[in-house]
């Protein structure tokens, strides 16, 4: 009577707490994978600013002039001349190896071209698979090859009546003027995280009353209300989770000194109704499955790409209507636009209201449906679900039958199966929907025309016509234009100055202001890359319009401005699309991550249903290679499907040979089987394996090298990144498939997948060795 009559909102609080602290899982999940999160994406992200990207230079002139340019581009911060090359051949060679991301080639007799007028070409060769430091070595390139040209000796130059005067685009970065890549990644990727385990949190919490815990005995100690028993379980993982946002926080705006823009308060409301929100998710899942393994696989299904659609990496603005419609229903998209437009932006609160509106709503929505199930099930008999059961035949040591025994519990067990066979079909089509466009067009900005002449209506028209971006407003005053983009109508201003026209007139250089926000990135670069190119071509126009019928005074003055034509060319992603750069690699770690919770969620089912017994069994020699036999068995129709169909089926670039990728996933399925096993050795429950291992996929895919480019990754962090499969993996994977690298460009990455598949293989058959004897004695 006593432990009953101590029942409302406080006592269902304390029971769970209680069972907090004596569950060492449940402590892991929500302390030690965050802050370890945290410090890991710190850590990788240091250093703000991208330098010294390894380059490839050809320089088949060797004359004094093609020496001093190679010199301006050892002298660029971002670049570093890491191979001399005799031939483009070696640069290709570089570049899909991974020794170099871009190369700069010059070719013979280019200081004699330069001499004779003659105008020759620097070609910049950029790799934009991996787009991020492909984007970032090409722009250095850039940038060095323009003032190394700018420095050349200038031949005799057409007077001022000769020739009209240039258009130059002078840019104003605002938002993020520095284009710090720790300041907009970290402020999305913590609460990312946070999102996966704030709803795994509350289905182990809920769920686990299933089977572990006694659901009549929660309910009771709510006196028998379920809004009661809802709240106060949720609640302590609510102001943990809330501890943990503002530990994020201090890591951005503390560590980093990324500076607050916004409205703290309705920040940090979104960021309760954000918690508010996964919580009730996460609880209602395991609820209406009444399982936990299934309503976590459920979970995992929801969140893990949730990334993807909340717009930061790829725009909302790009997205196809699936994908607006599935991230409208994700409390996570939401809270990174309130988050982005009051910390980043500083916009008025009225901006960010519909935002916030849809965020509570949906807080709410989740929370009532989940208030509604529970009250379903307190009505009903409750009976928990038979745990499956395994036979001694399944867990004899020899190698034929640990192979059967494996399939065949991968096949009947729903959480398993739903991880390896289910979960590559459904990420197959989820996963790249939100970068099916591919590319942004027509990206809303405006135009300040105080000029009103025939040069600001033809920009504006060349404006319109490019594909990049759209103009959607023509604004009286800067001012109006600039409220405008704070409100989020557009995303850049382009101002055509008074008496523009009259100065070009007379030969002289016209600065045509352009204001780009740069909270997102990517959009940021669409739109200034598009207000480049259209300006260029009115610029250039301008400049053709008095040339003789040869041209030749249209190409005087180029020789004289430009005596080198600086030439960008993008290498195995040619278009820059967004999907082809990051959904293959993202397809290789999915697959990781699938087959590494199943075939730990496997040593968990061992020890659940059979104790020390099975588990002593399926870590035996035999029973540990027919196991990885079998994954790698079920696993390889889901590569066939990642690395071959859905390339096709999704336009992404593709060169690679399949037997190639077939020798090369051999050694990283074995590897990540192993693993698994290793791991599922010390887990007691099936759901373990996916508590703990489902909310590291993110960290991981900025260890590999894509998205962030080794160079950048502290050398400590880089090592211990290569425990991991997919470090090498996705590299060797990527270049083999995206970008036709032969078998010797790869064979280290080859190499060190069977080093660990061996380490991983050997480690699972010693793990009884490595128990702790407490746990030993406990099995027993």
């Amino acid at each position: 009577m006593g432990a009953v009559a101590d029942t409302g909102l406080l006592a269902v609080a304390r029971r769970e707490v209680s069972w907090i602290w004596r569950d060492k899982v449940a402590l892991i999940l929500l302390f030690v994978i965050p802050l370890m999160s945290f410090a890991v994406l710190a850590t990788t992200f240091s250093a703000a600013v991208i330098r010294e990207l390894k380059i490839d230079v050809v320089d088949l002139d060797n004359s004094a002039t093609s020496l001093a340019l190679v010199e301006t581009i050892a002298a660029s911060p971002s670049v570093r001349v890491a191979h001399r090359s005799n031939d483009l051949t070696g640069a290709m060679t570089s570049i899909r190896s991974g020794q170099a991301i871009a190369a700069v080639y010059l070719p013979r007799d280019f200081e004699r071209d330069i001499l004779a007028g003659k105008r020759p070409q620097a070609v910049i060769f950029a790799n934009k698979q991996f787009l991020t430091p492909g984007n970032v070595a090409a722009s250095g390139l850039q940038v060095a090859l323009s003032n190394a040209v700018a420095n050349l000796p200038k031949g005799s130059a057409a007077s001022a009546g000769d020739a009209p005067g240039a258009l130059v685009v002078e840019q104003f970065v605002l938002t993020n003027p520095g284009l710090n890549y720790a300041q907009f990644l970290l402020r999305s990727i913590l609460p990312t995280i946070l999102h996966v385990l704030i709803a795994c949190a509350a289905g182990y919490a809920v769920g686990s009353e299933f089977s572990q815990r006694d659901m009549r005995g929660w309910l009771a100690t709510a006196g028998g209300s379920p809004l009661t028993a809802l709240t106060g379980k949720l609640l302590p993982y609510a102001a943990i989770f809330l501890l943990m946002m503002m530990v994020g926080l201090v890591i951005i705006h503390g560590l980093f000194g990324v500076p607050f823009r916004g409205d703290p308060v309705m920040v940090a409301a979104a960021a309760c109704l954000l918690i508010v929100g996964y919580l009730s998710l996460g609880a209602l899942l395991p609820l209406l499955v009444k399982s936990l393994p299934s309503g976590l696989v459920l979970t995992g299904v929801l969140c893990s790409p949730a990334f993807g659609f909340a717009g930061v990496g790829y725009p909302i603005l790009a997205m196809n209507d699936f994908s607006v419609a599935w991230g409208a229903i994700l409390p996570l998209r939401w809270y990174i636009e309130v988050l982005f437009d009051q910390a980043a932006r500083g916009v008025p609160v009225g901006t960010s209201a519909i935002a916030f509106t849809a965020l509570a709503t949906l807080a709410l929505f989740y929370g009532g449906l989940a208030w509604m199930r529970l009250r379903a099930l307190a009505r009903q008999p409750f009976a928990a679900a038979p745990e499956p059961r395994l036979s001694r035949a399944t867990a004899r040591t020899r190698l034929v039958r640990g192979f059967m025994g494996e399939f065949l519990r991968v096949m009947r067990d729903r959480g398993v199966f739903g991880l390896i066979i289910l979960g590559p079909l459904i990420y197959g089509f989820l996963y790249p929907q939100p970068y099916a466009t591919q590319l942004m067009r027509n990206v809303p900005i405006a135009v300040v025309d105080q000029d009103g002449s025939e040069l600001g209506r033809t920009i504006v028209q060349a404006l319109s016509a490019h594909e990049g971006v759209s103009v959607a407003m023509r604004g009286a005053t800067l001012a109006e234009a600039e409220a405008a983009m704070a409100r989020g109508e557009v995303y850049g201003v382009v101002a055509i100055p008074a008496n523009a026209q009259r100065e070009l007139i007379r030969g002289e250089r016209v600065a045509i202001p352009a204001y780009v926000d740069s909270a997102y990135l990517l959009i940021y670069s669409r739109v200034t890359q598009s207000i480049l190119e259209a300006v260029g071509t009115v610029s250039a126009e301008i400049a053709s319009r008095g040339a003789r019928s040869d041209g030749s005074l249209y190409r005087q003055a180029l020789v004289t401005n430009a005596p080198v034509e600086v030439v960008s060319q993008p290498l195995f992603n040619p278009t820059g699309g967004y999907g082809s750069y990051a959904v293959p690699a993202a397809f290789v770690l999915i697959l990781q991550q699938t087959l590494l919770m199943g075939a730990a969620m496997l040593g968990g089912l061992a020890f659940l249903t059979g104790r020390a017994a099975s588990r002593r069994a399926r870590l035996q020699p035999g029973a540990v290679l027919g196991q990885a036999l079998a994954h790698l068995l079920l696993v390889l129709p889901g590569f066939a499907l990642y690395l071959i169909v859905l390339p096709r089926f999704y336009g992404f670039s593709q060169q690679g040979r399949v037997l190639d990728l077939i020798v090369f996933s051999i050694p990283f399925i074995l590897a990540v089987s192993f693993l698994g096993q290793f791991v599922g050795a010390f887990f007691r429950r099936r759901e373990t394996s996916v508590l703990l291992l489902i909310s590291v996929s993110l960290p991981l895919f900025f260890l590999v090298g894509v998205a962030w480019p080794p160079e950048a990754i502290p050398g400590g962090l880089r090592m211990a990144s290569l425990v991991i499969p997919s470090t090498t993996a996705i590299d060797g994977l990527v270049r083999i498939n995206q970008m036709g690298a032969s078998f010797a460009d790869v064979h280290r990455d080859w190499l060190v997948l069977w080093g660990l598949a061996c380490l991983y293989a050997v480690l699972a058959m010693l793990s009884p060795l490595l128990m702790p004897k407490r746990a030993i004695a406990d099995e027993r």
